[in-house]
């Protein structure tokens, strides 16, 4: 069965220890990762950030999407709304790999 544009997936972020703390969703891995990688401790700039590693698992499969996540504090821009905060997160994230939870 062929998935609609707008279907979403459900990610769980896992821990070293196989603990689930988090579940992101988004329409591709990437996108969830980096919802996940915005939540990291935000370093100065993107080339002063220490790159993290994340394990999302896919909801209802046994895949393991790896990534190294980073995030950094900019200024927001010059014509963004009021809500805005002057200070926005930035995030990025690079893809290392897929494991099975069978070989892990």
């Amino acid at each position: 069965m062929a998935r609609d544009d707008d279907d979403k997936r459900n990610f769980a972020l896992r821990e070293s220890n196989g603990d689930e703390s988090s579940v992101f969703s988004g329409r591709t891995p990437r996108q969830a990762a980096l919802k996940a990688a915005r939540r990291l401790d935000p370093a100065g700039s993107e080339s002063a950030a220490d790159r993290t590693e994340l394990r999302l698992r896919e909801k209802g499969t046994k895949k393991v999407h790896i990534y190294d996540g980073w995030a950094w504090e900019e200024e927001s821009p010059d014509d963004s709304p009021d809500w805005m905060p002057e200070e926005i997160t930035e995030a990025n994230v690079s893809k290392k790999g897929i494991k099975h939870l069978d070989e892990i």
